[in-house]
């Protein structure tokens, strides 16, 4: 009764109070009492009772002051019962006022402090822009010549001084609930607190959960929230890419004059392309680091590189090995996405299917082209730069797969080729190796992983990166097997790092962006990542690109200035073997002796134009009729000379000599001109030049006369318009004066005398020495040729009987011959007979016919009389004239031909074999050879790299 009795006196007190405080009739909702007001007067109302405080999710936003422990609210101690009317509300007022003074106070500095915070997060979030300084105006960064920033500094006050001034906040969180439940309005039927009955649903909401079911809500909340940064890495760095793609189109347009610096990895990249060419014969190796890939074949290796370069450029097969030479790819930032090769200044735009098309098609021909007859793949290196906003720097190089099996089809030394090359590049000590392994197959079918260990067993340069993770988590029965694989324990190799990603769903067609959003989309809804098998960190190719890209500079700036020395210390040795052994010559690389030895050959090949035209139609005239002679002696000569009389001698002459000139003459006449254009361009290459020949150029330049000459070809024409000049040669017969008669017969003693002497030569081989060189020199006849010597001595008193002899024998003169040597006890054969006459007879007509000339020196007015009335008839002489004349026709036609055509297309050909030369490497090194040579290519290249690696490390040490 007293309970009652004393809540029906406080609801009149609050009445009244009501009443005298609105000035206004009417009634105030029991909701804009305050809160004192109500658990003083009203603590037993059923409705009244204070609610429950919500549960704290994950999703309510945090501030800095909810990070700061709240104090326990102290309120003063009130007396119960009944309270006189009295206006306690100015007091009341002021009270609020005061502290609305603290409120605003302690927000603007515990602000201020919370924006301090926040300006420094964000900061370390904006990307690194130092390398585009030379954007801002010079002004800017020379400010601090103008302002003491440094003075400004030191006089704002720090975070400690800001945290001290401000008020107690466990103070400014009480005030703030109180605001909150004074300004709070509801609707009349509701209170601003409800009370919390046993039975009601709010109970069962806030009902008070396991440990388990606490710590997945908490994991789950913990997987949202990392993806919820990681989208906003992604926009950041989106954003910071379309920031960078406009500075750099910016300055493509020239609106900068500035000149833009070579970026890092560019030339990092050029310094690794020239060691790749680098014949490391001093001791000094190649020790700067590449990310290497590596993996079994078909295990992802070409589509993690192609999403971390973020485009599909390597040629792509089902099951058929496509990697069949190492690629060293190149990362770079640029404005626009592209790709071009070291040697070529093509650019595919990345953004073009046509140009993505094209270029797979070049690497793969390009690829092939190396690939030499009879193998599978090669050790040669095909180097590519991939530029682009927002790319990752660093040098990759994709070998390829490693195999466990031989197929049809390949070299059966392919398996270990590949292995040699995976070594060769693994065992670099700062390689950093990409290790690639299929999670869609089982693990114990891994080659690579044996081999990765065995180049690095300690695991301090290994990423281990698990792909086709989606296939996995399907097709595995047991989940904590991919578990086993990311964390190394089912593998004996170690690594630095483990990764999982996505490579798209096996179709080839799929952009790079649609893999990207499949893998993101798949790590979210993972059971991997929501069992904690996996951290978000080790999963999707952007983090495992940006853990290679840390890895690889971070292993660049701890190894490039050793290397630096090292190439110093082996520059200091070749100067000094070069000093000691070739004081006074200068330092000439292949390129340089080849451009030497190019002008030298040129300088020859012109100076056949400066032969005189005499000693063209010498060497041309006297070539030529050696190589005639035979057939004119022989074929037209002798048969003629067989005749009765002048007329037949006449007529047999012109007949053979129309049949020579129509099939035989002109061609051996151009290849006479063309053997003594041989003979005169190879006097002039390989003759001596006295003290400044350097025979370090000769065998380049017989290689080079042989494929000229090989090359080169007489003109068609000139074999018929010579024809014609020879035939009219031929056919004149009028000697004009006594000095071409002579000459003549000159010319036809000198032909017959050769003749005699070569014909005396066999003669004396046939029958053995004579009396007087077996004396002298004690040889002796073998009995073949006392055989000969019976046959020809038998053979000669038949032409002392008979002087006019013909050329042939009959058969009952051989068979005479033959029973006169059985007599004597010589057996001979009638083949033997007429073989030793045929030189017998040689003998004694070239013997005549000299005689005859020495008749026919006085016969030339009998000539111009045609032989009227007198016994002597010189129709030989006139005959050799002819030839005679034809020799000097044909040789002046031959030299207009050489020096006016054959020399400038000879010179043409030159050029060209030149410069095929300048662009076959290969043959440079096959034909410039020798200690000399090689000591200053590798004096050239180590100094090269030395340049580079310095330039390297000073902007190195820039960038920092």
């Amino acid at each position: 009764m007293w309970r009652l009795r004393r809540a029906a006196v406080a609801c009149e007190v609050c009445q009244s109070l009501v009443k005298h405080s609105s000035g206004t009739k009417g009634s105030l909702p029991l909701q804009k009492l305050h809160l004192v007001s109500r658990s003083i007067y009203h603590s037993h109302h059923p409705i009244l009772k204070l609610q429950r405080p919500h549960f704290r999710t994950s999703f309510q936003q945090f501030s800095s002051l909810t990070n700061l422990p709240l104090r326990k609210l102290k309120l003063s101690p009130i007396k119960y019962g009944y309270q006189p009317r009295r206006n306690f509300w100015p007091a009341r007022l002021a009270a609020r006022l005061l502290k609305l003074r603290y409120l605003i106070l302690g927000s603007a500095v515990g602000g201020g402090y919370t924006a301090k915070k926040t300006f420094d997060q964000w900061k370390d979030m904006i990307p690194d822009l130092s390398d585009y300084k030379w954007i801002v105006p010079d002004i800017v960064w020379e400010i601090d010549e103008y302002i003491d920033l440094e003075k400004i500094r030191k006089a704002l006050p720090d975070s400690e001084d800001l945290a001290k001034l401000a008020p107690d906040f466990d103070k400014i969180v009480e005030s703030l609930s109180l605001l909150k439940d004074f300004f709070t309005t509801g609707s009349p039927g509701e209170t601003a607190f409800r009370a919390t009955d046993p039975g009601s649903e709010s109970d069962k909401r806030y009902r008070k959960v396991s440990d388990k079911e606490k710590i997945d809500q908490l994991q789950e909340e913990l997987l949202h929230t990392q993806l919820k940064y990681q989208r906003i890495l992604e926009r950041l760095e989106k954003e910071n890419k379309e920031l960078r793609k406009l500075v750099l189109q910016k300055d493509d347009k020239g609106i900068h004059h500035r000149k833009l610096k070579k970026s890092l990895i560019d030339m990092y990249s050029e310094v690794l392309d020239v060691l790749s060419d680098y014949d490391a014969s001093y001791n000094t190796q190649d020790h700067l680091p590449r990310v290497v890939v590596v993996g079994d074949q078909s295990a992802g290796k070409t589509s993690v590189l192609e999403m971390i370069a973020q485009a599909r450029i390597f040629p792509r097969g089902s099951g058929e090995m496509m990697t069949r030479s190492p690629v060293k790819v190149t990362l770079s930032e640029g404005p626009h996405h592209v790709a071009l090769f070291k040697d070529s200044s093509r650019e595919f735009d990345l953004t073009k299917e046509e140009d993505l098309a094209a270029l797979r098609h070049e690497i793969e021909l390009r690829m092939r082209k190396n690939v030499k007859e009879g193998c599978t793949v090669s050790p040669e290196t095909i180097s590519l730069n991939v530029k682009g906003p927002g790319l990752q720097r660093m040098v990759l190089v994709d070998l390829p797969g490693v195999i466990n099996t031989v197929t049809s089809g390949m070299a059966p030394d392919t398996k270990e080729i590949i292995f040699s090359i995976s070594k060769a590049y693994m065992q670099n000590p700062n390689a950093i190796i990409l290790c690639i392994q299929d999670g869609s197959v089982d693990a114990e079918r891994s080659i690579v992983t044996d081999l990765v260990s065995q180049m690095d067993p300690h695991g301090r340069r290994t990423i281990f990166v698990l792909t086709k993770v989606d296939l996995a988590e399907k097709n595995v029965a047991s989940p904590s097997r991919i578990q086993q694989i990311i964390e190394g324990k089912l593998f004996p190799m170690k690594a630095l790092g483990y990764f999982a990603v996505v490579t798209g769903k096996g179709n080839s067609s799929e952009s790079i962006e649609a893999i990207r959003d499949y893998e993101e989309e798949f790590f979210q809804n993972s059971k991997l990542l929501k069992t904690s098998m996996l951290k978000a960190h080790q999963v999707t190719t952007r983090n495992l690109s940006l853990a290679v890209s840390d890895c690889f500079w971070k292993m660049v700036r701890e190894s490039v200035e050793q290397q630096a020395d090292s190439f110093k210390a082996t520059r200091f040795n070749l100067e000094t073997e070069w000093k000691n052994n070739y004081p006074r010559l200068r330092e000439l690389d292949r390129n340089e002796l080849f451009e030497k030895a190019k002008n030298e050959i040129l300088d020859e090949v012109i100076s056949l134009s400066q032969v005189t035209p005499k000693h063209w139609e010498e060497i041309l005239q006297q070539s030529l009729w050696e190589r005639v002679s035979t057939h004119v002696i022989e074929n037209i000569y002798l048969p003629a000379a067989q005749t009765m009389n002048s007329g037949t001698f006449n007529t047999t002459v012109d007949i053979k000599l129309k049949q020579w000139t129509d099939k035989q003459l002109p061609n051996k006449a151009v290849e006479v001109a063309w053997e003594t254009l041989q003979e005169e361009f190879s006097r002039f290459m390989t003759e001596p030049k006295g003290k400044e020949h350097d025979d370090i150029f000769d065998k380049l330049k017989e290689a080079v006369k042989e494929e000229t000459i090989k090359r080169h070809k007489w003109n068609d024409f000139a074999e018929d318009s010579l024809r014609v000049i020879q035939h009219n040669a031929l056919e004149d017969r009028s000697i004009s004066d006594k000095q071409q008669w002579d000459a003549a017969i000159y010319f036809m003693e000198e032909a017959l005398q050769a003749r005699l002497k070569d014909t005396e030569n066999a003669i004396e081989n046939m029958v053995g020495p004579d009396w007087k060189k077996r004396w002298l020199y004690w040889k002796n006849r073998t009995q073949e040729q006392c055989v000969h010597n019976e046959t020809k001595n038998e053979l000669e008193k038949m032409l002392k009987c008979n002087e006019e002899h013909p050329a042939y024998l009959a058969n009952d003169e051989i068979t005479t011959v033959r029973k006169n040597l059985e007599s004597r006890g010589v057996e001979v054969d009638p083949s033997l007979i007429k073989d030793t006459w045929h030189q017998v007879y040689r003998r004694h007509f070239l013997k005549t016919a000299l005689n005859h000339c020495n008749l026919c020196r006085r016969g030339f007015y009998y000539y111009q009389r045609h032989f009227v009335d007198s016994e002597l008839e010189c129709n030989d002489v006139v005959l050799f004239w002819r030839i005679q004349r034809m020799l000097a026709i044909t040789a002046n036609t031959l030299r207009q031909q050489l020096t006016n055509t054959e020399v400038r297309r000879l010179e043409k050909n030159v050029k060209e074999v030149l410069e095929d030369f300048a662009e076959d490497s290969e043959k440079k090194v096959k034909l410039l050879t020798g200690k000399r040579v090689q000591l200053a290519e590798d004096l050239k290249k180590v100094r090269e790299i030395q340049e580079k690696l310095d330039a390297f490390i000073e902007a190195l040490h820039q960038e920092k």
